[in-house]
């Protein structure tokens, strides 16, 4: 395959139940893979990876970054997907571009003054965390990522008159934002295409993004065109809750 001066990126993303896979040069999208929400990742992700590689006309060796999201997310997938990255970007010698989930969820929104990402975090709770984001790829964190119950972020945001609310977290719990958006008077839609209208007040739920790989993609991108890429052995998920069997460890010890 001819190099070019833009990398050939694989992405990989295996926070969100079905998880999905994006081979891009730069940020010209190449191939793309969606996994089964219904089965592990561990059943499928290799096979996915290569086909979408063999859908690129690329192989493994021609991948010059690995992208990978980072979490927060499921435990078990942020677990499998970013030790394959690692195995995967150690044996060939190559660079890795960590990407927040969040922040690729933010991108997915599209252009807004304030986008609310939200992933479930089990129990009914959210993984959540606002942004800015600008034209053509800036997402500036407006807070922090917190695991959070559903009334505790409503209540956070019930005085804003303009929010995009994007993520499978937004859909699981879209009557219950409906519902504040009611009681506020504020307008409530649910977009039908990604990236679909310029809001301006009102509340929107934004459409899933079909492949978030893409967007792990292009906020990679942009961190090596920045240098801030990293080794393998550098990259470690984002969980921002301690899992089940930690919880449950802290409880019986300190029981």
């Amino acid at each position: 395959m001819l190099k070019s001066e833009e990398p050939l990126i694989l992405s990989i993303e295996t926070a969100t139940r079905a998880g999905s896979i994006a081979v891009s040069r730069g940020h010209a999208l190449l191939s793309k893979r969606e996994g089964d929400a219904t089965r592990s990742h561990s059943t499928d992700l290799l096979d996915l990876i290569r086909e979408a590689l063999e859908e690129s006309g690329a192989g493994l060796r021609d991948v010059e970054l690995f992208a990978v999201a980072l979490g927060p997310g499921s435990f078990t997938g942020l677990r499998i997907g970013v030790a394959t990255v690692k195995g995967l970007a150690s044996t060939l010698e190559r660079k890795v571009a960590g990407v927040p989930t969040l922040h690729a969820l933010a991108l997915a929104a599209g252009p807004c003054e304030r986008a609310v990402a939200l992933l479930p975090a089990g129990r009914g709770e959210l993984f959540a965390q606002s942004f800015k984001v600008s034209e053509p790829l800036t997402v500036e964190p407006l807070d922090n990522p917190v695991h959070v119950a559903p009334y505790v972020l409503l209540e956070k945001f019930r005085a804003l008159r303009s929010i995009r609310w994007v993520g499978e977290g937004a859909y699981a719990q879209r009557e219950k934002i409906r519902a504040v958006a009611n009681e506020e008077e504020i307008g409530f839609v649910e977009e039908n295409t990604e990236q679909g209208s310029n809001l301006k007040e009102g509340w929107a739920l934004a459409p899933l993004p079909e492949n978030l790989a893409t967007y792990v993609a292009r906020l990679a991108f942009e961190k090596q065109k920045l240098g801030e890429t990293s080794a393998p052995e550098d990259i470690h998920a984002i969980y921002v809750r301690p899992s089940d069997a930690e919880l449950k460890e802290k409880c019986r010890t300190q029981g």
